[in-house]
């Protein structure tokens, strides 16, 4: 882990970092939010999983998280949302849906994206596995992110129980597969086998294996993907059918933006604080 730039921010530290990536077979760089506690010693940590078109930069500068995550005494870790350098895939005519920044936290099985394109494994294993060797982290943890990082948050935590001790989104992507991001993505990076699709979709995986794990989801009625891409309604069925602990609230005259993350994003930490201890 080499130290690309820092600045001190609420009496804790704001820190970019980089690494060489043995999951993604490419250099990466990640964001960290330490929090002045983290000077006497291990904290947890929510993981935060940004959106299509987003790096590790988005959320440290425009969410306005680390006051709260400063008194709250909780870590940031601030992944990229794919593989990138040269050599790294992306799409021929340049989409902002596919390839670079959109690597939709899964492990790509098919060419040419397989030889990078594993963001579920990285921040699964390889991210965490470093970050808390590294720095001053107590090994407990929370998962959110915004769009296709409420997406990949989601998967994360339910395809994992016990990996995470809480789980929360903004406006995730909540049915990849039946919906046309969805589609793009799962049929390029996966190959045509809806199977294989079905293992990065939280609503068929709650409604299919149910959870025990705390669940938040914002969602702003204003927002111009709800219908078309997002589809919360679906992961609200699954929940209620699984009997699982999702809250899903409905936010009026709200966004797709990092306006409406940065509105409620205290409620998402003071959330998994609570689970966090």
């Amino acid at each position: 882990m080499n130290i690309v730039q820092q600045q001190k921010c609420f009496g804790g530290r704001q820190i970019r970092y980089q690494h060489d990536s043995r999951t993604l077979n490419c250099s990466m760089q990640f964001s960290v939010f330490l929090p002045p506690q983290a000077e006497q010693g291990p904290v947890p940590a929510v993981y935060w999983l940004s959106g299509l078109t987003c790096t590790d930069e988005n959320f440290s500068s425009k969410a306005g998280a680390q006051r709260v995550a400063a008194e709250l005494g909780l870590a940031l870790i601030i992944p990229d949302t794919s593989p990138r350098g040269e050599g790294v895939a992306d799409d021929a005519e340049g989409a902002y849906d596919l390839g670079l920044g959109a690597g939709f936290y899964v492990n790509a099985t098919q060419a040419p994206w397989s030889s990078h394109y594993r963001m579920y494994d990285y921040v699964l294993s390889e991210l965490p596995a470093l970050v808390e060797s590294e720095l001053p982290l107590n090994g407990k943890r929370a998962i959110s992110g915004h769009s296709m990082g409420g997406h990949g948050a989601l998967v994360l935590a339910l395809r994992n129980p016990g990996r995470f001790v809480s789980v929360s989104a903004f406006a995730p992507i909540s049915n990849p597969t039946d919906c046309p991001w969805g589609h793009k993505a799962l049929s390029a990076y996966l190959g045509e086998d809806r199977a294989a699709w079905a293992e990065y979709d939280a609503s068929l995986l709650l409604k299919a294996k149910g959870s025990s794990l705390p669940m938040l989801v914002d969602q702003g009625d204003a927002d111009n993907f709800l219908a078309e891409q997002l589809k919360p309604e679906a992961l609200q069925a699954a929940a209620n059918e699984s009997s699982a602990k999702l809250e899903l609230r409905l936010q009026p005259g709200y966004d797709h933006s990092y306006y409406f993350i940065a509105s409620f994003i205290e409620d998402h930490l003071r959330f998994h604080a609570e689970y966090l201890g």
